[in-house]
């Protein structure tokens, strides 16, 4: 159910726009932005001219739009911001994935045929933390240890609780003194070039395997990969990857026979275990070398069974639209002059995000840009990548959205039928805002049965 807003001039702010004669038309551009709950303002027109003899063929201006404007869908990916338009973004992330596991979008059907494995990149331990987990069903003691070491803050390296699973101490450190704050947050930050070096990697021991040099590689076999980062409860990413066998010419040829799913676990093993990254010292820090964890996940993707290409696919699109926010912590920039006890954090997230402005502030470490990265906890890479010839291109779904979408208001009548190749659009748009007013947020969660979030909080309060 929509929350109500206690606010008299949010309420008076809906009453007026109930009565205003052009709310019907406001309510259309509110269906069609599809619910966005932070809808982009623009202001301008759009000509039609034939181009033969300069005869105007269609006008549409905002000048009789509700206040002037007309609101579009904001796309953002995230679902801690918009749900509307990241789960635009994660259907959308579901048809790439899935095109390059069972064919369409441009991807013959025979790719079916290709080797292919959904990996899962762990991060290394960075301090105990507590931890749910379960066996055949049961859940088990978190850190049960019958002989339990002292750490040197007093504390006992032992928990014999079982937690639940929404258990606000998931991924808290037992003894938080101990906790590598600072290589959680560089291992965050370094990921992006873990994973390069993993791809690397996976294309060497592959040529080497065959017996052939990078080169000769390029001749007879691609990698083609899709992945996705996902935050864990301690505040570190680790990445699920499908990862491909093609032909020199992608998808559309087919590997060699020697390049089978058995050649590519073994590559994807020695890769995962063979690269580095290392931090030089700095100040009173010493000399890091950062490597995956040693949990190392890799299964063959299949048709039918447990893990087929629609469970692979929903699996990653889900996690395109989530962020560090989904741990717990911010879905926006930090300023370094923000009070973070003033904050709504947990206290593990918090000593985290202090650690990135601290590092941040080092000029050796400038590159890794943490101070402006400390809300993602260090991390600062796309969360969905893929490779050039894995399947079709987000661009490219939104292309077919867009001209189904002209295609529907032509058919409705909403827009004429040109021949475009004899018409001239002359377009002209600028920028006029984004969101709702408070009386229209109120009246568009009654709407579309979906409460607003109130304006964010620029200064250092929550």
């Amino acid at each position: 159910m929509p929350t109500t807003h206690p606010n008299p001039h949010a309420i008076a702010g809906m009453i007026t726009r109930l009565n205003d004669p052009h709310y019907s038309r406001w309510a259309a551009q509110l269906r069609a932005t599809g619910g966005c709950r932070q809808p982009i303002q623009m202001r301008g027109h759009v000509l039609h001219v034939d181009r033969a003899t300069g005869r105007l063929l269609h006008n549409y201006t905002t000048t009789g739009e509700p206040d002037g404007v007309l609101r579009m869908p904001c796309k953002t990916r995230r679902a801690s911001r918009c749900p509307a338009c990241a789960e635009v973004y994660r259907a959308d992330t579901y048809q790439l994935i899935r095109a390059g596991l069972a064919g369409g979008k441009g991807v013959p059907a025979s790719v079916t045929a290709h080797p292919c494995l959904f990996v899962t990149l762990t991060a290394p331990s960075f301090g105990v933390v507590h931890t749910r987990r379960e066996k055949n069903g049961k859940v088990q003691p978190c850190h049960a240890r019958r002989d339990a070491a002292t750490c040197p803050h007093g504390r006992v390296m032992s928990c014999t609780a079982r937690h639940g699973a929404d258990e606000s101490c998931l991924g808290e450190p037992l003894c938080p003194d101990c906790y590598d704050y600072t290589g959680s947050v560089l291992f965050n930050a370094l990921a992006p070039q873990l994973w390069k070096y993993v791809t690397d990697a996976l294309r060497r021991r592959v040529a080497k395997s065959a017996g052939l040099t990078l080169r000769e590689l390029r001749e007879h076999l691609m990698l083609s990969f899709a992945k996705v980062a996902e935050y864990q409860r301690r505040g570190v990413v680790h990445f699920h990857a499908v990862i491909r066998l093609d032909g020199p010419d992608g998808p559309t040829s087919p590997p060699p026979s020697w390049a089978t799913a058995e050649m590519l676990a073994d590559a994807v093993r020695h890769a995962a275990h063979a690269v580095t990254a290392t931090i030089p010292a700095i100040d009173d820090e010493p000399a890091r070398v950062l490597r995956w964890g040693r949990q190392l996940d890799i299964r063959q993707i299949t048709m039918d069974g447990e893990l087929s290409d629609q469970a692979v696919a929903g699996y990653i699109a889900k996690y395109a639209t989530k962020a560090a926010e989904c741990v717990g912590t911010l879905d926006r920039r930090i300023n370094p002059l923000d009070d973070l006890q003033a904050f709504n954090l947990r206290d593990h997230l918090r000593r985290l995000i202090a650690e990135c402005l601290r590092l941040g502030a080092l000029d050796e470490l400038a590159d890794l840009r943490l101070a402006q990265w400390a809300h993602m906890l260090g991390f600062r890479g796309h969360f969905s990548t893929r490779s050039r010839h894995y399947s079709t291109t987000m661009g490219s779904i939104r292309d077919e959205r867009r001209d189904f979408a002209r295609t529907e208001e032509i058919t409705t009548g909403r827009l004429p039928l040109f021949d475009e190749g004899t018409v001239l659009v002359i377009a002209s748009w600028e920028y006029a805002g984004k969101g709702f007013s408070v009386g229209d947020a109120l009246l568009a969660a009654a709407l579309t049965g979906k409460p607003l979030p109130p304006p964010p909080v620029l200064g250092g309060g929550a």
